[in-house]
């Protein structure tokens, strides 16, 4: 039986997830265009007056994933700047991260288990390792992002099911 590892746990899903959300933008696209709706209105879309934008959403899965690949392979994360305006604009974000994260090997992630993971943090630098900063702080934070991205759409009508956010296994 295969063994989990650090690399399995963390680039195929991030991988996977984010190809799923830009297939969700897509169809929210086509929804939009077909029934003469402004872009802007779903992409400002929110569950709650007190939760981000689906803009926003995406733009921290993509955070998420790009970070803690880099982090955990000892490196420093690009910074992507928060501009996009447009469903082609978040999908470009969504294709940049999934290029550079398929940049890292598994010899690059795998043993980071202990690696220490240091973050800035309202003013302090969180130390953490690897292993409880991949499945304690990334990996939900990242689902949630992705998920409430997704929920944001749904609500306003876009038809999608679980298997456009899962993908087919």
């Amino acid at each position: 039986m295969a063994q989990a590892s650090m690399y399995t746990l963390s680039i195929p899903v991030f991988d996977r997830i984010l190809g799923n959300l830009a297939g969700i933008l897509d169809k929210a696209a086509a929804h939009a265009e077909a029934r003469k709706i402004d872009p802007a209105v779903l992409l400002g879309s929110r569950l709650y007056p007190d939760m981000f934008a689906l803009t926003r959403q995406v733009q921290i899965a993509c955070d998420f994933a790009k970070g803690c690949s880099a982090r955990l392979a000892g490196q420093q994360p690009p910074a992507y700047e928060d501009n996009e305006a447009s469903f082609t604009d978040l999908k470009a974000r969504i294709a940049r991260t999934r290029q550079y994260i398929g940049t890292f090997a598994a010899a690059q992630i795998d043993g980071s288990e202990d690696r220490v993971v240091e973050l800035p943090m309202r003013g302090e630098t969180l130390r953490i390792a690897g292993l409880p900063y991949l499945t304690n702080m990334v990996l939900p934070n990242f689902f949630f992002h992705a998920t409430t991205a997704y929920a944001i759409l749904r609500h306003n009508g876009i038809e999608l099911g679980k298997r456009d956010f899962v993908g087919a296994l």
